[in-house]
């Protein structure tokens, strides 16, 4: 199997993994966000250390000030994603979290010196007239979960692209533990303060499976990269709302009203041409 396959299978088990994550979030919509995300990276703090020791990786990583500035977009995103998952249906959360692949593509022409091609800059205005349909704009406080979604994606992009950077000069075991230690540690005094509220068995179920999942989905998307430019993964991702619309459906009863749904095929849609384009340059 060449490594372009390998990076395909490991980005769609990625995104089926992320999906069940986004659901056990919104499953635990008793449990403060903090204390979610601090479950969410617990697990995956100690799958990190276990790999770094077993594979004999270095723990403070080579690049260490990418990996702190990685680790930080990263849980900026999560927060985010977290929020609006507790805020906004299902499949309109992580419809417009997909919008991250279209701030990679920026901001690795801005960093990473990457130009973009013409249908590149399409895909971009699909991109973007997709989230509006998603959101549906009324300008009131009802939008702000919307923002902070859109923003959730910008935070990932750029931990996408860092990641592109990272893959050079660290490994992947090394780039998760910095992650999960930084998103742990700094939820600890937030938990302190009052915004820990103790699980009922369903619960702490909830939290293993969270852990679990967004564990696994980690690992599988870091490794996934390094198979293969992000250009060529970045359409396989929206599966990602393929598993989160049917997941909706099934526990919430949440059926995409026609805005939503119209809005979610032009983004998947300027993956597409994103996609294409990267294949026709290749």
């Amino acid at each position: 199997m060449d490594d372009r396959k390998k990076g395909i299978i490991l980005i769609l088990l990625s995104a089926l993994f992320f999906a069940s994550m986004a659901a056990t979030v919104k499953f635990l919509d008793r449990i403060p966000v903090v204390e979610k995300i601090f479950f969410r990276n617990f697990l995956g703090l100690l799958v990190a250390t276990y790999l770094i020791k077993k594979n004999k990786k270095k723990v403070l990583g080579n690049n260490k000030r990418l990996l702190i500035l990685r680790s930080i977009f990263g849980l900026l995103g999560v927060a985010a994603y977290f929020y609006a998952l507790s805020n906004l249906p299902l499949a309109d959360t992580v419809i417009l979290n997909k919008i991250s692949p279209f701030f990679v593509l920026i901001l690795a022409a801005i960093f990473l010196g990457e130009k973009i091609k013409k249908l590149q800059f399409i895909s971009l205005i699909l991109a973007i007239l997709g989230a509006g349909f998603v959101v549906k704009p009324e300008f009131d406080v009802s939008i702000i979960p919307y923002i902070i979604a859109l923003l959730s994606a910008f935070f990932a992009g750029s931990a996408y692209t860092i990641i592109r950077h990272l893959r050079h000069t660290d490994s992947s075991e090394t780039i998760v533990f910095y992650f999960t230690f930084i998103s742990t540690v700094a939820m600890i005094p937030f938990m302190l303060a009052g915004q820990f509220v103790v699980p009922t068995l369903i619960e702490a179920i909830g939290f293993l499976g969270l852990g679990i999942f967004a564990t696994a989905a980690q690992f599988l998307m870091t490794n996934a990269y390094r198979f293969a430019p992000a250009g060529e993964l970045a359409i396989y991702t929206y599966t990602n709302i393929v598993f989160s619309t049917i997941i909706g459906i099934i526990i919430w009863s949440e059926i995409p009203d026609i805005l939503s749904i119209i809005g979610g095929i032009l983004i998947i849609l300027a993956g597409f041409i994103n996609y294409y384009s990267n294949k026709k340059k290749a």
